[in-house]
């Protein structure tokens, strides 16, 4: 029988890239406002799960702007919140770029519809008189549909390419912020090409990181073997993967000084798939950043990576890919979907049977049994939202695992 092979890449982006700021800067205002609503405590006019944030970034030379729609009893200064964290970044003078010191910066922020949020805080279910319990109030914030993706190419269960690519990004931004590579600037982007042999990944085959530097620099003489010893070789290192026969491609324009807002504009949302999982798996088409909880393209993806997650962990399937469907203001699941692409150790229906009884996907409990009204989410925004180790990232537990695998009839583990 002839064995399928093919190559699948994955891209990253660092945290200096201008979509990768506008989310950050989305959640940063998103965590500003939690952590204040969590200070105030609830009282008559309501509480942290009253409050919603819909917020969104666009930046570009010199200029930032903040949208969105959010009701809050909290006051914060987003001029602040977006200046320190560009600084933080590392765009503090004009000669990287941008200056967050002297940047404009312009607040579009209103309220939102009552119209959208009459349906999350009261849901069909209890306007039809049909909710069972406390988890049937709270109604999903959008319609839509939400993936998760879960495989055993990494320990973190995650598919290689897309592992990698984040892996090389944050080294990539953890010697310049240690002054390791002291010319190197925030903007920069990596890509993996891993093969795959009946959809096992058997080796890397390419390696591509483009970064913004100082002017000046030699690609070859300087930047090039740099970039190899400092960072490539380390993350392979660590991981236990050998490098020695990929391609290395390495600023291959020649030339990448003018980069960030400068070089290009970032918008809040625009790297779902970096975000996710590099590709491998299907999207639902949402966005993360400046959302809170109550919004299913959130939380429901979140949930829908623990299950994918959990299934995988279980050894149930080698892969598995779940696709859950939300009505807005309604809090229960409109369809929910399993794929293990013939991985399956169980039958799928047996699988789908066993999520249902082990997972409950309502957002109220989704919010509950993850723990997501907490300001966490700054973090998620660069470097993926999926297969790092963080005890804040709760959706990357395998912590139902044996119980999904006894509902499911998976005599092995359930008895380990």
């Amino acid at each position: 029988m002839s064995k399928r092979e093919y190559i699948f890449t994955s891209e990253s982006v660092t945290e200096g890239h201008p979509d990768k700021i506008c989310d950050q800067i989305s959640d940063a205002v998103l965590d500003a406002i939690m952590a204040r609503e969590i200070e105030m405590g609830p009282d008559a006019r309501g509480s942290v799960e009253d409050a919603r944030v819909a917020c969104e970034t666009f930046i570009t030379t010199g200029l930032v702007v903040v949208g969105g729609e959010i009701r809050t009893r909290a006051y914060v200064d987003v001029q602040k919140i977006v200046r320190e964290l560009i600084t933080e970044i590392g765009y503090d003078r004009a000669k990287y770029g941008f200056d967050a010191h002297t940047c404009g910066v312009v607040s579009c922020i209103h309220e939102q519809s009552t119209d959208i949020a009459m349906g999350v805080d009261e849901s069909f279910e209890v306007q039809r008189g049909q909710a069972t319990d406390s988890l049937d109030l709270v109604g999903a914030g959008d319609q839509g549909m939400m993936f998760g993706y879960a495989c055993k190419d990494t320990r973190q269960l995650m598919p290689m390419p897309i592992y990698l690519a984040h892996r090389l990004a944050e080294r990539l931004t953890a010697v310049r912020r240690s002054e390791v590579l002291g010319y190197l600037r925030p903007d920069g982007k990596t890509q993996v090409s891993v093969r795959y042999v009946d959809d096992k990944p058997v080796s890397v085959e390419k390696i591509l990181i483009s970064t913004q530097h100082a002017d000046g620099v030699d690609i070859d003489v300087q930047l090039r073997p740099d970039l190899i010893e400092t960072v490539i070789k380390p993350v392979f290192e660590q991981e236990g993967l050998s490098y020695a026969n990929a391609e290395i491609y390495i600023n291959p324009t020649g030339r990448f000084v003018i980069g960030g807002p400068m070089g290009d504009t970032g918008l809040t949302g625009r790297k779902i798939i970096v975000d996710t999982y590099g590709g491998m798996g299907r999207h639902g088409g949402g966005a993360f950043s400046g959302k809170d909880c109550t919004k299913v393209d959130r939380s429901a993806t979140y949930a829908a990576r623990w299950v994918a997650k959990n299934v995988v962990a279980a050894d149930l399937a080698d892969r598995c890919e779940l696709q859950l469907a939300y009505a807005i203001g309604v809090a229960r699941p409109l369809s929910l979907l399993v794929d293990t692409f013939g991985t399956e150790k169980v039958p799928v229906a047996d699988i789908e049977r066993a999520i249902n009884e082990v997972f409950d996907l309502r957002p109220a409990a989704i919010i509950r049994d993850l723990d997501l009204r907490r300001p966490i989410y700054r973090k998620t925004a660069a470097y993926g939202h999926f297969g790092r180790a963080d005890r804040d990232f709760t959706w990357e537990r395998t912590d139902r695992a044996q119980a999904l695998a006894a509902a499911a009839g998976h005599k092995v583990l359930a008895k380990a």
